[in-house]
């Protein structure tokens, strides 16, 4: 039986189950969205499921100082072929999120209210956005929520090859620059273990995310 939502709290994480939920329902308001980061938790739901929030057991993370890129990648960025920009469109970054297919995924979990969620939070600071352009077309991008210390990965994209990476690399290079502890990427993915990500566990992850 998972927690129920009503007021503005969160039960501890080790409360959540073996695939990480945590809690069910409430709202995407600025202030439980943040609550929730703060507090090592995310919403993550399909558009006919009511509101998920989850804090898996092992988290996938990225460490600045472990980024690897490859001599292709490094090939790639020595050339220019991208202009990155931080902050420029993010919800052209969010909706472009919400309309890539993606392996092994039917639909999107980046629905309508999630968009204006997020919009919200970027209006408000929180949510940052990286672009990636060429020619002057928006082909690849990702956003998340930045805490000062820890930076939440949400979603990229990506229109042509490489795109996505570009704008994860810049964004961990600008990181290191300022001292943050790590990327959180939520959960296992190829694409971002190829670039240094690795999980941990639970308990490590909420060490450093409250150790500010």
């Amino acid at each position: 039986m998972y927690f129920l939502l009503n007021e503005l709290i969160f039960p501890d994480v080790n409360e959540a189950d073996e695939y990480g939920i945590l809690a069910v329902g409430g709202d995407l308001s600025p202030e439980r969205l943040m609550l929730a980061y703060r507090s090592g938790i995310f919403p993550w739901f399909d558009s006919d499921e009511p509101i998920l929030w989850w804090s898996p057991p092992e988290r996938m993370v990225l460490f600045p100082d472990e980024l690897k890129i490859s001599k292709s990648m490094k090939s790639i960025l020595k050339k220019n072929v991208f202009e990155v920009t931080f902050n420029k469109d993010f919800r052209s970054v969010i909706s472009n999120c919400s309309q890539i297919k993606r392996n092994n995924q039917d639909g999107t979990w980046i629905t309508n209210e999630m968009i204006e969620a997020y919009v919200k939070l970027h209006e408000l600071g929180y949510a940052k956005s990286v672009e990636v352009w060429q020619n002057e077309e928006l082909v690849g991008g990702l956003y998340g929520v930045d805490l000062g210390h820890v930076f939440c990965g949400e979603s990229m994209f990506s229109k042509v090859s490489n795109a996505s990476k570009v704008a994860f690399i810049t964004l961990v290079q600008n990181l290191k620059i300022r001292k943050y502890k790590l990327i959180d990427c939520q959960v296992h993915n190829d694409h971002l273990e190829s670039l240094g990500a690795r999980e941990i566990d639970r308990d490590d992850f909420m060490e450093m995310l409250i150790s500010d």
